[in-house]
C-alpha cells in the first residue's frame, strides 16, 4: 500500500485488523458485506519509538517485532507492517522491506497490508505471488494535495512528502528550498535510472541465489559412501525436477 503521509494508510490497515478481530468473536463489522476468513493471530508493526529502558533505539524496536512477527505467524495470521525500514538508511531499509515481502510470500504466505514509502516495492507485483498493489487515492489542486480517502489498485508515483509539510506549517522558504533540492535531485537520471534497474533485476537473482542455494544443501547432506543406486537415482530424479519448476539455468 502506496500513497503519501497521513492519507490514511496506517488508518486503513488498523480498521481491517479491528474488523478482522471483531468478525473473529462473532461482532458485526462495519460494512454491507464481509468475507472474512478464520484467523488464529493478528500482528500488527505500526509506529516508531525507541525503549530508552532496554537500550533499544527505534530501529531495534523495529526490527525486534518483526522477527517475533516473522517467527510466530502461520498462513492462516494476519499481518499488519507499516513502513518498515524506514529508521535506518534508504538502501538498508529497502534491501530489509524487500526481503521480509519475500519471506512473506515464498515462506509464510500469511495476509499481510504492508505500507511502504519505497516505491520501488511496487515491482514485485508480478515478481512475487500473490503480492497486489494499492494506493490510496489523493488529487492535486493548486500546487497543494487533496486526501480524498479512498484506496485503488495500483502503486503511487510520489509520496508528496514536500506537499505534506506544507500542510504541516513548515517555512515557506524551507518549502521552496526543498523542492529546489527535489528537483536538483529528480534531474540525476542518470545515477537514478541505474539504481532502479539495478534493484529491478535482483529479484531475478535473489530468486537464482536461494534456488542455488536449496539444491546446494540437498548435497551437502548426501552421502556419497552410503548412497545406493538407488538412492543416487532418487536423488537426481528430485534435483532434476526442482531445476525444471525452479526455471534453474546454467551455462
Amino acid at each position: 500500500i502506496t500513497g503519501p503521509n497521513m492519507a490514511g494508510k496506517s488508518t486503513y490497515m488498523r480498521q481491517v485488523a479491528i474488523i478482522t478481530l471483531m468478525a473473529q468473536i462473532g461482532s458485526f463489522v462495519p460494512a454491507s458485506k464481509a468475507n472474512i476468513a478464520l484467523t488464529d493471530k493478528i500482528f500488527t508493526r505500526v509506529g516508531a519509538s525507541d525503549d530508552l529502558a532496554f537500550g533499544q533505539s527505534t530501529f531495534m524496536v523495529e526490527m525486534s517485532e518483526v522477527s517475533n512477527i516473522l517467527k510466530q505467524a502461520t498462513n492462516n495470521s494476519l499481518i499488519v507492517l507499516d513502513e518498515v525500514g524506514r529508521a535506518t538508511s534508504t538502501f538498508d531499509g529497502l534491501s530489509i522491506a524487500w526481503s521480509v515481502m519475500e519471506y512473506l510470500s515464498k515462506t509464510l504466505k500469511a495476509k499481510t497490508l504492508f505500507a511502504t514509502h519505497y516505491h520501488e516495492l511496487t515491482e514485485l507485483e508480478g515478481i512475487l505471488e500473490g503480492v497486489k498493489n494499492y494506493r490510496i487515492n489523493v488529487k492535486e489542486f493548486n500546487d497543494s494535495i487533496i486526501f480524498l480517502r479512498k484506496i485503488v489498485r495500483g502503486g503511487a508515483n510520489k509520496s508528496f512528502g514536500i506537499e505534506v509539510a506544507k500542510l504541516a506549517g513548515l517555512p515557506d522558504n524551507v518549502i521552496s528550498r526543498a523542492k529546489e533540492i527535489l528537483h536538483s535531485l529528480e534531474e540525476n537520471e542518470i545515477n537514478k535510472n541505474s539504481t532502479l534497474t539495478t534493484i529491478n533485476s535482483s529479484a531475478d537473482t535473489i530468486k537464482y541465489q536461494k534456488s542455488a542455494m536449496e539444491v546446494a544443501n540437498i548435497l551437502r547432506d548426501v552421502n556419497v559412501e552410503t548412497l545406493t543406486p538407488l538412492n543416487a537415482f532418487d536423488l537426481i530424479l528430485t534435483l532434476t525436477e526442482k531445476v525444471k519448476k525452479e526455471g534453474l539455468t546454467y551455462g
